[in-house]
């Protein structure tokens, strides 16, 4: 569905004003407040009028519903958006639309809740998992396939979330200023190419503030710049709770209010009765609304039927075989099968598909294949597939900052269980009957949108919090802790609230009424919550202990802060740092395991999502001392890293003889890992965003930038986002955006530019297959657009402008062509003027770079660009 199939034709907005003409202005306030959906009373008076009932689902990677539902809830689970985007294929971005539009229409939904195309800004941010990466570009050309697809089965795609929605941290509250040029240049041209080349039907507005305002008050944004410069004709949604206003929302262009704290309605009602709101104005509303929505009824016919599970499971297993980047080979990979006798496969979700991006994206998979299942199908009952998790299961503990916990194998609950025995409070004072004892792994927990059932992306044998549980609660942990060497040991408290740390008759650490430092607001929202960000503190305190030594443990917490609420709940975990060299037991079992085997596989994974940013870039848990402790074992060992975004690897990366990105890979990750590890199939994907030394070696890094002072983030880098952010600030990421190895070799040859005289510039060159398996390069174009009059050359970095996905035998050559064109909605040659708040082509020197990354770009040509559309060498 493009957007001329429901823009501009005249009988469909005949269709719509017959639908406006039979509406009452309640009629039209129930549509516009949310009330025409599935299972709202009153909806019937409503679509009796030829208005279709909503019915809506979240779903940028998989359609998402309750387990109540038909087939017990389950979808496809394809891999995160972000893995699409390391495939950099819009032909796989069509096939994700359709099987999203396929499941979505056989569901009865006809509203999906994505694409997401939120820029990878900060490296921390929660939801990167959700969208394409870091380069407008790159988004922008995964987005339009995907979004044609979608609403080719009469299903609307929702973009979301527009706009400079970039972190979760305060994400209710934060201000955003940002500068005109970087917001056309990087933040809007997805939903541009969105919204004109793909037609999307409805755009959904953040929580957060632009200039001060909230983003669903925000004229400048949804009117001037979505309706007026974007030509956007459909219609817009607020993010659950979003909306915090009546006439000012309804005046700045928001068209439904999606929320359980109604700001419209009745409210809504009484504007219009007492003329502070024109009845003209919300019959616009409603004709945004309408015009899609009964554009793309037509389309929707006869879509309905079950959908083709295995043929989408099929999509899901190609997209993570395609989108797995290599990152590190030291002659491992491929595995030849026909000399394995013993392979070890280790990691806490090694045995499960549960590694996924939380919050509103998870799905209940159709089916699973998980990595230990997959190798063991693939390999055959010939080779002993063995498994050890080796740490213990990751939960939204992981989203909490301070030292690592615990691990379960150094505790005794008492009871014959390692951890600690654990009793919950249904109130902040551990008074009356306790609601619950039972035995943990150790002492944390963390409440909020990342938890509740459905939302929570935690390990499978991560204990859900105790249903039941009010927000005010208390909990105490008690067992004992047998120290597995001698030294010092620093202990950790991380909490907000109040909580207390007993090791032996000593009160190591007390922390009453702790608050976050951070993602705090003085005022209360219109659906009277304050809303909590991280910066949770954490206290420390040493300890000399001896080996086997046993001291008893309490940990008392209670959640007593008046703002905590069900969505940003208890927060609490005891952590430790051991001397030097400690390998706690379970560790010791997965090494000696790696040990005794042909080669290992570490499974690895980090816990991501929607409500709260990661607190560092390095792995969760005891992760990075279990590679160590595998790789020291055996140093044929392939490191498999499930993540939404970037990882810090500088701890364990030289010890791994291999390093494969799997991101969230849904499913069939199992399946299409062990195709790869094989050799069944060679690595093609490309890294969508760059990936640091470490975090302080990254483009953001004073707190203005990222997370903001004050409840203000301040993109102060202008364009300098990502890999253009690296070469502006002379910084080097450890792996390149666009970067990714093969199981082949790649050479690059004979750049030529051929320009005719209309301005379109082929870039041609020769791609080289210079090993001796196939493979598929990825050939990248870059833009070093002429400086602006006055500024320096660096001022202007440069920018993706095109690739080719070329596949080739080995010894193999093609000839390439990467055609750039001044008349392409992608604009190669242009920049935002913000003094004549336009377009403008470039004028001057510019200089042309093609290579594998951003920052292997062997070839190189310059030329000139003139104020008239056409480019010629210099």
């Amino acid at each position: 569905m493009t957007a001329s199939d429901w823009t501009g034709d005249p009988a469909l907005e005949q269709q719509v004003e017959a639908v406006l003409a039979k509406l009452s202005p309640d009629d039209m306030v129930r549509l516009v407040s949310g009330q025409v959906i599935l299972g709202a009373p009153d909806a019937g008076q409503v679509t009796a009028s030829g208005v279709p009932l909503f019915h809506l689902a979240d779903g940028p990677a998989g359609i998402r519903r309750g387990a109540g539902t038909s087939n017990e809830g389950r979808g496809t689970a394809l891999p995160a958006p972000i893995a699409l985007a390391a495939t950099w294929s819009p032909d796989l971005a069509r096939q994700y639309g359709d099987v999203l539009g396929a499941e979505a229409a056989a569901t009865g939904h006809n509203v999906l809740l994505g694409p997401a195309i939120d820029l990878a800004r900060a490296p921390l941010a929660g939801r990167t998992f959700e969208s394409f990466g870091e380069d407008p570009l790159l988004q922008s050309r995964m987005v339009v396939p995907e979004v044609q697809a979608i609403q080719r089965r009469g299903v609307q795609a929702c973009l979301k979330h527009y706009l400079l929605n970039n972190q979760e941290d305060a994400r209710h509250t934060v201000n955003v200023l940002a500068d005109p040029r970087a917001l056309h240049e990087l933040y809007l041209p997805p939903f541009e190419a969105a919204i004109r080349e793909g037609g999307a039907a409805s755009v959904m507005a953040s929580y957060n503030r632009v200039d001060g305002e909230f983003v669903c008050d925000n004229r400048a944004l949804l009117t001037d710049v979505l309706r007026g410069q974007l030509g956007f004709r459909g219609w817009v949604m607020s993010d659950f709770g979003a909306n915090q206003s009546t006439l000012p929302s309804a005046l700045a262009g928001l068209d439904w209010e999606l929320t359980f704290a109604p700001q419209w309605g009745e409210r809504l009602t009484a504007a219009l009765n007492e003329g502070r709101l024109d009845h003209a104005v919300l019959t616009e509303m409603v004709r945004r609304i309408l015009r899609p929505s009964l554009g793309l009824m037509t389309a929707r016919a006869g879509q309905e039927s079950p959908p083709d599970f295995a043929a989408h499971a099929q999509v899901a297993q190609t997209i993570a075989e395609q989108s797995a980047v290599l990152l590190k080979n030291a002659h491992l990979l491929p595995l030849d099968a026909g000399t394995l006798k013993r392979v070890a496969v280790i990691g806490p979700d090694a045995d499960s598909v549960c590694a996924a991006g939380g919050g509103s994206a998870l799905v209940r998979p159709v089916e699973s294949v998980s990595v230990l299942d997959g190798l063991r199908e693939r390999l055959g009952t010939g080779v002993d597939v063995r498994f050890a998790p080796g740490t213990d299961p990751i939960g939204p503990g992981a989203l909490l900052p301070g030292l690592p916990p615990l691990p379960s194998s150094v505790l005794d609950s008492g009871s014959g269980q390692p951890g600690l025995q654990a009793t919950y409070w249904p109130n902040a004072s551990f008074s009356g009957e306790p609601l619950l004892t039972r035995t943990e792994p150790g002492a944390e927990l963390n409440r909020g949108f990342f938890d509740l059932p459905g939302f929570s992306a935690a390990s499978a044998r991560h204990l859900p919090t105790p249903e039941g549980l009010p927000v005010a609660m208390s909990v105490r942990w008690e067992g004992t802790l047998t120290a597995p060497s001698s030294g010092e040991y620093t202990f950790s408290l991380t909490c907000a609230g109040s909580g207390r740390v007993w090791l032996g008759d000593t009160l190591l650490l007390d922390a009453p009424g702790a608050r976050p430092s951070r993602g705090l607001v003085s005022e209360t929202r219109a659906d009277g919550l304050r809303w909590m960000g991280t910066g949770t503190p954490t206290f420390t305190a040493q300890l000399t202990l001896n080996e086997g030594e046993t001291v008893p443990v309490r940990v008392e917490y209670a959640a007593d802060l008046p703002e905590q609420n069900f969505l940003f709940g208890a927060q609490v975990r005891l952590g430790w740092r051991p001397p030097a060299g400690t390998v706690p037991s379970r560790l010791r079992e997965a090494a000696d395991l790696a040990r005794s085997c042909d080669v290992a596989v570490v499974v690895v994974r980090t816990f991501e999502s929607e409500a709260m940013d990661r607190p560092a870039l390095t792995l969760p848990g005891n992760q990075e001392d279990l590679i160590a402790a595998v790789t020291a074992a055996n140093p044929r060992t392939v490191v498999v890293m499930m993540s939404g975004g970037a990882v810090d690897v500088s701890a364990w990366e030289e010890g791994a003889a291999a390093i494969l990105a799997a991101w969230y890979p849904g499913q069939r990750q199992g399946a299409a890992l062990a195709r790869l590890l094989l050799g069944d199939t060679h690595p093609v994907g490309r890294l969508p965003l760059s990936f640091p030394h470490s975090l302080d070696r990254s483009p953001l890094t004073r707190p203005a930038e990222y997370p903001g002072v004050d409840g203000t983030v301040q993109y102060s880098e202008g364009l300098n986002v990502g890999y253009r952010g690296y070469e502006a600030l002379g910084l080097t990421p450890r792996y390149a955006f666009g970067s990714g190895l093969s199981y082949t070799t790649f050479g690059y040859a004979d750049l030529r530019l051929v320009a005719d005289a209309a301005g379109r510039l082929s870039a041609e060159f020769t791609v080289s297959n210079t090993g001796s398996r196939p493979g598929t390069e990825t050939a990248q174009v870059y833009l070093h657009l002429p400086p602006v009059a006055g500024q320096p050359q660096h001022a202007e970095p440069r920018r993706l402008v095109g690739w080719a996905r070329v596949t080739l035998d080995a010894g193999e050559q093609r000839r390439v062509a990467v055609h750039l064109d001044h008349h392409s909605p992608d604009r190669p040659f242009s920049r935002w003027n913000s003094d004549s708040d336009g377009w403008a082509q470039a004028d001057g020197v510019a200089r042309l770079l093609v290579g594998a990354s951003s920052v292997d770009l062997p070839l190189s040509v310059s030329f000139r660009l003139s104020p008239a559309p056409e480019v010629s060498p210099v």
